[in-house]
């Protein structure tokens, strides 16, 4: 049987700041710009999930979107209106880029779902309109 992707968009709001310890204020503002201000920034992020499986002769889908969507929305509870530096443990030893929120996001999604059989192939993580980081099986 041919396998079908499908994907779901979910969004969710956060802040976070760029900075390292061990670097001058200086050496931060070259590397990160604006975005070392103590207070952090936010974003209204946008988080596509793409999955992959046979398409269900009973039912006529790969997934069951309301399953999808309450298990990838338990996971963005996690980080939805957080900062993302003191209010998680998954940046205390990384920078919450876009690029490690769509690494962390990508395995805590592909564990969740892996349990029921779920294929995830993708997931793209917007920052803004024109930013985003994707993540590939």
């Amino acid at each position: 049987m041919q396998k079908v992707t499908i994907s779901r968009k979910f969004e969710f709001s956060a802040s976070h700041r760029y900075w390292r310890e061990e670097w001058s204020e200086e050496k931060n503002k070259e590397a990160f710009g604006l975005c070392i201000s103590p207070h952090g920034h936010g974003h209204n992020y946008e988080l596509h999930v793409t999955i992959t499986g046979d398409i269900s002769p009973e039912t006529g889908m790969i997934v069951n979107l309301t399953v999808l969507k309450s298990r990838v929305k338990n996971i963005l509870n996690q980080f939805d209106h957080k900062y993302l530096n003191l209010d998680t443990d998954y940046f205390n030893d990384k920078i919450p880029t876009t690029e490690n929120i769509a690494l962390v996001l990508f395995k805590l999604i592909d564990e969740d779902l892996s349990k029921d059989g779920y294929e995830l192939v993708r997931i793209r993580l917007y920052e803004r309109h024109d930013l985003y980081a994707e993540v590939w099986k």
